[in-house]
């Protein structure tokens, strides 16, 4: 344990603290100090114990309003937390959704391209057997004409 030699209103005090802890302890009691030396200007010398009791109740009242503020800061951010992962639900299923599209895209150009052979093919089917039919034709009349 550590002891922090203090000077408050005055009066020289001597204060434990946990080891590591002396800066911060006087830090705090720099803060206090002024807050009251503050108050017994501004109020006068109401008498030491009704001078730390208002310097209390405004330490308390700066705690409660800053604990007031930090806990409307985590419910904001606990929504915007919330909204995120809102947001990020809604992406995931708009990306499987257009996934799901793409495939269904790639399905159908599959589908499309083996038509598109397949008649090709029986196209090119066509104009053989035409120009067959054609050739035979003319063969024949040919030999029709010679005969």
């Amino acid at each position: 344990m550590a002891n922090v030699s203090i000077k408050f209103n005055g009066k020289d005090f001597l204060l434990s603290c946990e080891d590591g802890q002396e800066e911060h302890l006087e830090e705090l009691l720099i803060q206090i100090n002024q807050k009251f030396n503050n108050l017994k200007n501004d109020l006068g010398n109401l008498g030491e114990n009704k001078l730390l009791l208002i310097t209390a109740v405004k330490v308390m009242d700066e705690y409660y309003e800053t604990k007031k503020k930090v806990d409307q800061k985590k419910s904001e951010l606990k929504d915007l937390s919330n909204k995120f992962r809102e947001l990020k639900s809604l992406i995931y299923e708009y990306k499987d959704k257009k996934e799901k599209e793409i495939n269904e895209l790639n399905q159908n150009h599959y589908k499309l391209k083996n038509e598109i052979q397949t008649n090709q093919k029986n196209y090119e089917k066509l104009i053989d057997e035409a120009a067959n039919e054609i050739s035979n034709f003319v063969e024949k009349a040919n030999l029709d004409n010679l005969s």
